[in-house]
């Protein structure tokens, strides 16, 4: 963790290493995703004395130093989540803010293609696809599918 902040170029604090500890142990592999606002939380119940501001601009100062991926899925609401290199999407609920990650190796596929044809390389991508989530009507779509 300290290597982490070192080589990103920042000072090694209490606070920074308070909250990488907290992202990653919150966020990584585990489909969660905090605001500044779950992180103040988090350290107000492991009283900890660390503010607000502190928490916004120590997760911009990672955003930054690209250990931590920002995402605004639902209201412009700034979410964090542990920057693990992989490729990953997102499907987000518009009524709860419920957001699962998932891979699609299809989606992959095409996205590096049409950028291919367009004479791009793909580097990074983000995906977000946004709907209800409803098991029982997504379940009574796929069998229309299926035939």
């Amino acid at each position: 963790m300290t290597q982490q902040i070192k080589k990103a170029g920042l000072k090694v604090t209490g606070p920074r290493m308070k909250i990488l500890e907290i992202m990653e142990r919150e966020t990584a592999g585990n489909n969660v995703h905090l605001s500044a606002e779950d992180v103040y939380k988090i350290l107000i119940k492991e009283d900890e004395d660390i503010g607000l501001a502190t928490v916004y601009r120590v997760l911009t100062q990672f955003e930054q130093a690209g250990i931590l991926k920002r995402h605004n899925f639902v209201g412009n609401h700034s979410v964090f989540e542990i920057n693990s290199g992989d490729s990953h999407n997102h499907l987000v609920c518009v009524k709860s803010g419920k957001t699962v990650e998932f891979n699609n190796d299809e989606i992959e596929h095409i996205q590096r293609k049409a950028a291919a044809e367009l004479g791009y390389i793909l580097e990074d991508h983000s995906v977000v696809l946004y709907g209800i989530y409803d098991p029982e009507k997504a379940k009574e779509w796929l069998a229309k599918q299926n035939g």
